[in-house]
């Protein structure tokens, strides 16, 4: 383990890395540790107004200034790694606001909101890695932060905020998106959802694996491009049994319309039909493959986000 004297200060705090996953960020304050670098975990715990990024948002950020991740949108971060450097060397926790309301005249939000954070001194590993392993096996977890006691603990709760007790961070797994599809068009989707950082699985008969053979948790988003409702309904069926928070289908209205009659032929009930989104995506008549695949993640990322897509659904043409 380092002592305080083997770690060198850099002149001013920067970014080690640049990312806001949270779990990378989760990562890096727990490795910061175990190898004995002091480390402050940052958490957005209160917006006001406009903000840029959302409540729980998290920076670590280590003694010698080193930092990683985002609580605004950019502009502030400096700053604030050099709040969480004082603190963990005077060796406690601090709240710091910042825009409208705050002390710090010179550091304007660009939204013009303010945001309060909390700076925790890490003191424990285990609650982080307990976390960082519940989310590895594809289930929720969170981080229940006591100002009064100034300690971090695990936490069942399921929505990011304050309690009683203090504040709780909660973390999802990153979201899966099944694409059961067989041409062009998945192709196309899974390519944009990986490089917008989504876990990625590719189905269908050119693929080697049918959906049905896929985990497909309330984490896991299903779009099924087949042109053909007889091809499509094997894994759309499959999909309905599981408790995927999105099913997509293609096709026009008109097709939907199909689809829906022989879902009800079929058993399946009104309620279980309105679970799929279609046509799919977040706008109409998605010409070329790029622009379905544009449509198709924004709408998941929407949906994921806890966004709904207003525009109607109708079986008519």
């Amino acid at each position: 383990m380092k002592s305080h004297s083997q770690i060198v200060e850099i002149d001013r705090p920067r970014s080690q890395f640049i990312s806001d996953d949270p779990l990378e960020i989760l990562r890096h304050a727990r490795d910061s540790l175990l190898a004995g670098i002091p480390v402050a975990l940052v958490t957005l715990v209160e917006i006001r107004g406009g903000a840029a990024r959302p409540l729980g948002a998290q920076m670590s950020v280590r003694i010698d200034g080193l930092y990683c991740g985002f609580v605004s949108g950019g502009c502030t971060e400096p700053a604030v790694a050099a709040e969480a450097v004082e603190a963990l060397k005077a060796g406690h926790d601090r709240f710091l606001l910042l825009g409208e309301g705050s002390p710090f005249f010179d550091l304007v939000l660009p939204c013009g909101g303010g945001i309060r954070l909390s700076i925790h001194i890490l003191k424990e590993s285990s609650p982080v890695s307990q976390v960082l392993d519940v989310i590895g096996a594809r289930r929720a977890a969170g981080l229940h932060y006591s100002p009064e006691s100034e300690t971090l603990t695990y936490s069942t709760e399921e929505r990011t905020g304050w309690n009683s007790s203090g504040f709780t961070r909660v973390y999802r797994p990153v979201t899966r998106i099944v694409v059961s599809g067989n041409g062009l068009e998945a192709d196309a989707v899974a390519r944009v959802a990986q490089a917008a950082g989504y876990d990625v699985n590719l189905v269908g008969k050119f693929h080697g694996r049918l959906l049905a053979d896929i985990s497909l948790d309330k984490f896991t988003a299903v779009v099924l491009l087949d042109h053909d409702l007889d091809a499509e309904l094997p894994a759309l069926e499959a999909a309905l049994r599981k408790p995927a928070f999105y099913i997509g289908a293609l096709g026009s209205r008109r097709t939907h319309g199909r689809r829906q009659e022989r879902l009800l032929e079929l058993g399946y009930s009104d309620q279980e039909i309105s679970r799929i989104k279609a046509p799919i995506g977040i706008f109409d008549k998605a010409r070329d493959a790029s622009s379905l695949a544009l449509s198709v993640v924004a709408d998941i990322a929407a949906a994921a986000s806890g966004e709904t897509n207003t525009r109607v659904v109708s079986g008519s043409a």
